[in-house]
Protein backbone atom coordinates (compact mmCIF):
# COMPACT_ATOMS: atom_id res chain seq x y z
CA UNK A 1 0.00 0.00 0.00
CA UNK A 2 2.72 2.25 1.00
CA UNK A 3 4.23 1.70 -2.77
CA UNK A 4 1.00 2.45 -4.21
CA UNK A 5 0.80 5.94 -2.36
CA UNK A 6 4.71 6.40 -2.97
CA UNK A 7 3.59 6.03 -6.68
CA UNK A 8 0.56 8.08 -6.66
CA UNK A 9 2.44 10.86 -5.29
CA UNK A 10 5.28 10.61 -7.59
CA UNK A 11 2.39 10.92 -10.42
CA UNK A 12 0.64 13.88 -9.06
CA UNK A 13 4.05 16.06 -8.28
CA UNK A 14 5.15 15.65 -12.19
CA UNK A 15 1.42 16.60 -12.93
CA UNK A 16 2.49 19.91 -11.22
CA UNK A 17 4.97 20.61 -14.50
CA UNK A 18 1.46 21.25 -16.40
CA UNK A 19 -0.37 23.75 -13.51
CA UNK A 20 0.25 26.51 -16.24
CA UNK A 21 -2.60 25.36 -18.20
CA UNK A 22 -5.52 25.63 -15.38
CA UNK A 23 -3.99 29.24 -14.75
CA UNK A 24 -3.98 29.84 -19.24
CA UNK A 25 -7.36 28.34 -18.95
CA UNK A 26 -9.16 30.69 -16.77
CA UNK A 27 -7.24 33.94 -18.39
CA UNK A 28 -8.74 32.56 -22.02
CA UNK A 29 -12.10 32.01 -20.71
CA UNK A 30 -12.32 35.70 -18.59
CA UNK A 31 -11.34 37.21 -21.78
CA UNK A 32 -14.91 37.31 -24.15
CA UNK A 33 -16.40 38.45 -20.84
CA UNK A 34 -13.89 41.13 -20.06
CA UNK A 35 -14.05 42.00 -23.64
CA UNK A 36 -17.91 42.28 -23.82
CA UNK A 37 -18.25 44.76 -21.04
CA UNK A 38 -14.93 46.61 -21.68
CA UNK A 39 -16.23 47.55 -25.72
CA UNK A 40 -20.01 47.92 -23.78
CA UNK A 41 -18.03 50.80 -21.63
CA UNK A 42 -15.98 52.45 -24.39
CA UNK A 43 -18.65 52.60 -27.13
CA UNK A 44 -21.56 53.41 -24.78
CA UNK A 45 -19.82 55.87 -22.52
CA UNK A 46 -21.97 58.62 -22.38
CA UNK A 47 -24.68 55.93 -21.68
CA UNK A 48 -22.73 54.73 -18.81
CA UNK A 49 -22.45 58.03 -17.56
CA UNK A 50 -26.24 58.77 -17.41
CA UNK A 51 -26.73 55.26 -15.75
CA UNK A 52 -24.41 55.70 -12.93
CA UNK A 53 -26.25 59.42 -12.30
CA UNK A 54 -29.81 58.47 -12.71
CA UNK A 55 -31.61 57.41 -9.29
CA UNK A 56 -31.88 53.83 -8.94
CA UNK A 57 -35.42 54.36 -8.25
CA UNK A 58 -35.45 55.92 -11.94
CA UNK A 59 -33.95 52.43 -13.08
CA UNK A 60 -30.29 53.84 -12.61
CA UNK A 61 -27.87 52.85 -9.82
CA UNK A 62 -27.34 56.52 -8.56
CA UNK A 63 -23.80 56.86 -8.53
CA UNK A 64 -21.31 59.85 -6.92
CA UNK A 65 -19.34 61.65 -9.20
CA UNK A 66 -20.90 59.30 -12.17
CA UNK A 67 -18.22 60.46 -14.99
CA UNK A 68 -15.51 59.63 -12.23
CA UNK A 69 -16.83 55.82 -11.66
CA UNK A 70 -17.37 55.07 -14.97
CA UNK A 71 -13.91 56.08 -16.21
CA UNK A 72 -12.71 54.16 -13.60
CA UNK A 73 -14.79 51.60 -14.76
CA UNK A 74 -14.53 51.33 -18.51
CA UNK A 75 -10.24 51.84 -18.07
CA UNK A 76 -10.26 48.69 -15.15
CA UNK A 77 -11.82 46.70 -17.53
CA UNK A 78 -9.58 47.74 -20.60
CA UNK A 79 -6.75 47.45 -18.96
CA UNK A 80 -7.39 43.91 -17.16
CA UNK A 81 -8.05 42.96 -20.86
CA UNK A 82 -5.03 43.96 -21.99
CA UNK A 83 -3.19 42.30 -18.59
CA UNK A 84 -5.33 39.34 -18.74
CA UNK A 85 -4.48 38.60 -22.11
CA UNK A 86 -0.89 39.20 -22.14
CA UNK A 87 -0.41 37.47 -18.67
CA UNK A 88 1.69 41.15 -18.06
CA UNK A 89 0.67 42.59 -14.60
CA UNK A 90 -1.83 39.73 -13.97
CA UNK A 91 -1.64 39.70 -10.01
CA UNK A 92 -1.47 43.36 -10.17
CA UNK A 93 -4.45 44.02 -12.65
CA UNK A 94 -6.83 41.46 -10.58
CA UNK A 95 -7.17 43.71 -7.63
CA UNK A 96 -9.27 46.66 -9.31
CA UNK A 97 -10.78 43.77 -11.25
CA UNK A 98 -11.72 42.30 -7.71
CA UNK A 99 -13.29 45.50 -6.91
CA UNK A 100 -15.19 46.47 -9.79
CA UNK A 101 -16.75 42.64 -9.51
CA UNK A 102 -17.65 43.29 -6.10
CA UNK A 103 -19.58 46.69 -6.51
CA UNK A 104 -21.10 45.50 -9.86
CA UNK A 105 -22.36 42.22 -8.01
CA UNK A 106 -23.69 43.95 -5.12
CA UNK A 107 -25.63 47.70 -6.86
CA UNK A 108 -26.66 45.63 -10.11
CA UNK A 109 -26.95 42.07 -9.36
CA UNK A 110 -27.24 41.34 -5.49
CA UNK A 111 -30.88 42.21 -5.17
CA UNK A 112 -32.10 39.76 -8.19
CA UNK A 113 -30.82 36.54 -6.14
CA UNK A 114 -28.08 33.90 -7.00
CA UNK A 115 -29.65 32.73 -10.08
CA UNK A 116 -28.38 34.53 -13.46
CA UNK A 117 -30.79 32.80 -15.78
CA UNK A 118 -34.57 32.42 -14.05
CA UNK A 119 -35.68 29.22 -12.89
CA UNK A 120 -38.40 27.87 -14.72
CA UNK A 121 -41.31 27.90 -11.67
CA UNK A 122 -40.94 31.83 -12.06
CA UNK A 123 -44.11 33.73 -12.76
CA UNK A 124 -41.39 35.38 -16.34
CA UNK A 125 -40.51 31.72 -17.24
CA UNK A 126 -43.97 30.97 -16.97
CA UNK A 127 -45.20 33.30 -19.12
CA UNK A 128 -42.45 32.93 -21.56
CA UNK A 129 -43.86 28.79 -21.62
CA UNK A 130 -47.25 30.00 -22.66
CA UNK A 131 -46.10 32.85 -24.83
CA UNK A 132 -43.49 29.91 -26.94
CA UNK A 133 -46.55 27.58 -26.88
CA UNK A 134 -48.87 29.87 -27.75
CA UNK A 135 -46.31 30.74 -31.23
CA UNK A 136 -45.65 26.59 -31.46
CA UNK A 137 -49.94 26.41 -31.78
CA UNK A 138 -50.33 29.32 -34.28
CA UNK A 139 -47.69 30.25 -36.15
CA UNK A 140 -45.22 26.33 -36.31
CA UNK A 141 -42.99 28.33 -38.84
CA UNK A 142 -42.12 31.62 -36.46
CA UNK A 143 -41.57 28.92 -33.51
CA UNK A 144 -39.22 26.88 -35.73
CA UNK A 145 -37.17 30.12 -36.17
CA UNK A 146 -37.25 31.67 -32.68
CA UNK A 147 -35.67 27.94 -31.49
CA UNK A 148 -33.66 26.45 -34.28
CA UNK A 149 -30.91 28.04 -32.31
CA UNK A 150 -31.73 27.57 -28.51
CA UNK A 151 -34.28 28.11 -26.52
CA UNK A 152 -35.38 31.51 -25.33
CA UNK A 153 -34.56 32.27 -21.53
CA UNK A 154 -35.90 34.79 -18.99
CA UNK A 155 -32.43 36.43 -17.92
CA UNK A 156 -33.00 37.00 -14.14
CA UNK A 157 -29.40 38.57 -13.77
CA UNK A 158 -28.31 37.31 -10.27
CA UNK A 159 -24.92 37.36 -8.60
CA UNK A 160 -24.33 33.90 -9.90
CA UNK A 161 -21.46 34.92 -12.94
CA UNK A 162 -20.53 37.50 -10.70
CA UNK A 163 -19.53 35.35 -8.27
CA UNK A 164 -17.90 33.12 -10.66
CA UNK A 165 -16.07 35.53 -12.46
CA UNK A 166 -14.55 37.15 -8.73
CA UNK A 167 -13.29 33.49 -8.20
CA UNK A 168 -11.73 32.86 -11.27
CA UNK A 169 -9.89 36.65 -10.46
CA UNK A 170 -9.17 35.77 -6.97
CA UNK A 171 -7.11 32.59 -8.32
CA UNK A 172 -5.10 34.98 -10.58
CA UNK A 173 -4.68 36.92 -8.13
CA UNK A 174 -3.24 33.84 -5.82
CA UNK A 175 -1.62 32.25 -8.75
CA UNK A 176 -0.39 34.74 -11.15
CA UNK A 177 -0.92 34.30 -14.70
CA UNK A 178 1.03 30.73 -14.81
CA UNK A 179 4.21 29.66 -16.11
CA UNK A 180 5.43 29.51 -20.09
CA UNK A 181 2.14 31.27 -21.49
CA UNK A 182 2.33 34.95 -20.03
CA UNK A 183 4.83 38.14 -19.79
CA UNK A 184 4.60 37.71 -16.12
CA UNK A 185 6.64 34.53 -16.17
CA UNK A 186 9.01 36.29 -18.90
CA UNK A 187 9.85 39.20 -17.63
CA UNK A 188 10.47 37.35 -14.32
CA UNK A 189 13.21 35.53 -15.47
CA UNK A 190 14.79 38.99 -16.92
CA UNK A 191 14.03 40.78 -13.82
CA UNK A 192 13.91 39.04 -10.56
CA UNK A 193 11.49 41.34 -8.60
CA UNK A 194 8.99 41.47 -11.36
CA UNK A 195 5.63 40.56 -9.98
CA UNK A 196 4.50 37.25 -11.09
Amino acid sequence: MAKLIALLNRGLEKSKKLDFVALLSIRLYLLPTLYEGAHAKVTGFSGLVEWFATPAAQGGLGMPLPTLMATLATGTEVAGLICIALGLFTRIVTIPLAILMTVAGLAVHWSHGWAAIADKSTEASMRLSGLMTWLQQSFPGRFNYVTELGDPIILNNGIEFTVTYAIMIMVLFFYGAGRYVSADHWLAKIFPRWPK
